[in-house]
């Protein structure tokens, strides 16, 4: 009895103080699908570039830890935690009631608005209606890809999936589509500003509860452990102005925290 005692006692204190029963992680394997600029993107010496980049590094130094990342197609991102091929996905990954059954996020990262993508002066609209007919281009795994498939598929447009939004542009550019759809900043800040996108505009924000715009770091389902550690580290990021410093790198006076 006193033997048991004294391990109920021991097992209570490391409970308590998180010592012993908690997974010490020396390093963090982000997910990431590199075709999302100026989010997460390659640069011409391989090295992978961008706003979630800089965050998710910069995160890991607050935490003294090595990062490390691992390569996806987006749709591959759920299926790849739960086969623990990585810890936490960042990769411009929008927190969705369907995606919180599956798996859970952090705090928030940033948020930001859905919008169409299309050739300038053709003059297309948000409203499904107005669609009817045209093809329009998404990314797998997506929540463009749930809006696609729930309301413009009902509205008659032509909807066609892509691995990867690098291969949505091609084909955007090619004319195979008449308008992508996809978050508005990536659209802006990424194709819009390379010389491929320069004949093409970008539509106002797409209205809709489908599109959530709050991004996060996806986690395990029940790894509130891992959950803490990231939300502390991202509180230090914009308690010591590392994050509105990368944020200015970026997006320049643009303000992508809401602060939820």
């Amino acid at each position: 009895m006193k033997k048991t005692l004294m391990t109920l006692s021991a097992l209570t204190l490391c409970m308590a103080t998180g010592v012993a029963l908690a997974k010490e992680y020396k390093e963090l394997r982000f997910g990431v699908d590199p075709s999302y600029a100026p989010f997460e993107s390659k640069a011409a010496d391989g090295s992978l570039v961008g706003f979630d980049i800089d965050l998710g590094n910069a995160i890991c130094a607050e935490l003294k830890v090595k990062c490390k990342w691992v390569e996806s197609d987006f749709d591959g991102m759920i299926p790849g935690l739960k086969a623990n091929k990585f810890d936490g996905v960042i990769s411009s990954m929008t927190a969705t009631p369907a995606r919180e059954k599956a798996i859970d996020f952090s705090n928030e990262l940033f948020s930001g608005p859905t919008a169409l993508v299309f050739k300038k002066g053709t003059g297309i609209d948000t409203d499904p209606a107005s669609l009817k007919g045209k093809k329009v281009g998404y990314e797998q795994g997506t929540i463009q890809e749930a809006f696609a498939k729930t309301v413009l598929d009902k509205a008659g447009v032509t909807t066609l999936a892509y691995a990867n939004q690098d291969q949505v542009y091609a084909d955007l550019i090619s004319g195979r589509l008449d308008a992508s759809i996809q978050d508005m900043l990536q659209a802006q800040l990424g194709f819009l500003k390379s010389p491929l996108g320069a004949d093409f505009e970008v539509s106002k924000p797409v209205d809709s509860e489908l599109l959530p715009a709050k991004t996060a770091v996806g986690i395990a389902k029940g790894n509130a452990e891992l959950k803490a550690l990231l939300d502390k580290g991202i509180k230090a990021l914009h308690d010591d102005g590392t994050y509105a410093s990368v944020q200015k790198k970026h997006f320049g006076d643009l303000n992508l925290y809401s602060g939820k």
